[in-house]
């Protein structure tokens, strides 16, 4: 957990996605996610969590629906989501959060 905690205080906006290489909703995020990652480029980061690897993780912030979106900036929370988000969506959403 302290990785995770590294992670999620940087001042770029990190866009974390929980996911299941099981679930067909959340193999259907990787293109969107793709085109978020290189709208951002190096004003925030994409960052997707295989809550198979990561349960303690994904018990930990309560995953219950594949694919959870949470945006975190400086440790904190700022937005979070369960189901399938479009790329302009989650784009605009990080453009809020860049300083």
């Amino acid at each position: 957990m302290s990785k995770f905690g590294e992670l999620i205080n940087e001042k770029l906006p990190l866009l974390l996605v929980f996911y299941n290489a099981e679930d067909q909703i959340s193999s259907s995020m990787h293109p969107v996610l793709k085109d978020v990652a290189a709208a951002m480029g190096d004003k925030g980061k994409v960052i997707k969590i295989d809550t198979e690897k990561n349960h303690k993780l994904s018990e930990a912030l309560r995953v219950k629906v594949l694919p959870t979106l949470m945006i975190y900036k400086l440790g904190e929370m700022v937005w979070r989501q369960s189901g399938e988000q479009d790329a302009n969506t989650l784009i605009s959403l990080m453009q809020d959060y860049v300083n």
